[in-house]
């Protein structure tokens, strides 16, 4: 047996991820040690944030690309795990991947047994997992949104868009979401239950958008910055609050102001004659205090129907450098997951549904 393993092949130079980004083996597979389990990989979670992390440095030319996975234990050495176990964790784009014991490639996200009976395992890296806590963080925790108010999120039928979308409906707030083409704004509408949908594609859309919110803004979610974050500053209420989760539109920047400063230099004007609270969104620093609370909570809304889920599904360890580069320039629709093997704990629709390349829960 061999390990397929996608490598960091440069600190990236181009704005986008090209082919010689990433360099591609077959492996063999590493020696179970005592205290650690060797699994294999299900699903691959993409996500905007991975490529912060190779053109900052935090990943070195030769490293195991960082992902996190659903995977199934197939050899064990640990107390906490047995072969056949369902885990999430953190194996990076590759098929095979150890974890435990002196085993810290990708740092503070230690394995997690899964309960295939408690919902879909894909969830585990979408709507129940580290995206689902994102969403949940940036929209009931940094903005705790009231009945009434009125809550944008930017990238709405996008993997957290759609969750933060409707957990302010949830809460009785009038949502608007942006999303790029009719079909997406559609799904936002019909299947999400949004109030509205503006496309940011629309020539019209800085008008679009003030004619959705006619009694201004209270709450935004932040996924994509450049036109799509200007046309929502003038419409902010006083005492708005924003969630910064990302600025994807950005990340792609070769040249002029860093998207990580950008924000804050052309909203001051709008933040401080409005007195707008900006929460920068990263998802560690809720791990700890609100897991527990999110997965109860958020388990029950999708048994409820109150909280629907669509997964972007592409296949095999082959497609990852594809589906990444498609996800960051705003090809997918849903949450970005690679099936990277059987699932095994997957039922007949489920696996239809795979093979159609999307999966909606």
């Amino acid at each position: 047996m061999q390990n397929r393993v996608w490598r960091l092949a440069r600190t990236p130079a181009e704005g986008w991820p090209t082919d010689g980004d990433f360099v591609c083996a077959d492996e063999p597979l590493a020696e179970v040690g005592e205290g650690q389990a060797l699994a294999r990989c299900i699903y691959l979670s993409l996500d905007p944030y991975q490529w912060g992390r190779r053109r900052g440095g935090a990943e070195a030319v030769g490293d195991v690309c960082h992902g996190r996975t659903v995977a199934q234990v197939v050899a064990s050495r640990m107390d906490e795990f047995e072969e056949g176990d369902y885990v999430f964790n953190t194996l990076g784009w590759q098929t095979y991947g150890l974890m435990g014991r002196d085993v810290d490639i990708f740092g503070y996200m230690f394995p997690r047994k899964l309960d295939p009976a408690l919902a879909p395992i894909s969830t585990a890296v979408g709507v129940l997992g580290m995206l689902g806590l994102t969403a949940y963080s940036g929209t009931l925790v940094q903005c705790n949104p009231q009945p009434g108010e009125t809550v944008v999120v930017s990238a709405a039928s996008g993997g957290v868009g759609q969750v933060a979308a409707q957990l302010a409906r949830i809460r009785g707030c009038r949502v608007v979401g942006i999303a790029g083409v009719e079909a997406k704004c559609d799904f936002v509408v019909d299947e999400l239950g949004v109030d509205a949908c503006v496309s940011h594609l629309s020539e019209s859309y800085a008008e679009d958008l003030a004619a959705a919110c006619p009694d201004g803004i209270d709450v935004y979610f932040e996924n994509v910055g450049g036109k799509v974050y200007e046309g929502v500053l003038p419409l902010l209420n006083t005492r708005a609050r924003i969630s910064l989760c990302g600025m994807i539109s950005q990340y792609g920047n070769v040249d002029g102001e860093d998207a990580g400063t950008a924000w804050q230099r052309i909203g001051a004007p709008y933040f401080e004659r409005q007195s707008v609270a900006v929460h920068r969104l990263f998802v560690r620093n809720f791990v700890a205090d609100y897991q527990e609370r999110f997965l109860s909570e958020m388990a029950e809304w999708i048994r409820s129907g109150d909280v629907r889920y669509r997964e972007d599904l592409w296949h095999g360890i082959d497609a990852v450098p594809e589906a990444f580069a498609a996800m960051l320039k705003g090809g997918n629709f849903g949450k970005t997951i690679v099936a990277i093997g059987d699932d095994p704990s997957a039922d007949a629709e489920t696996n239809a549904r795979r093979e159609s390349g999307n999966i909606v829960g």
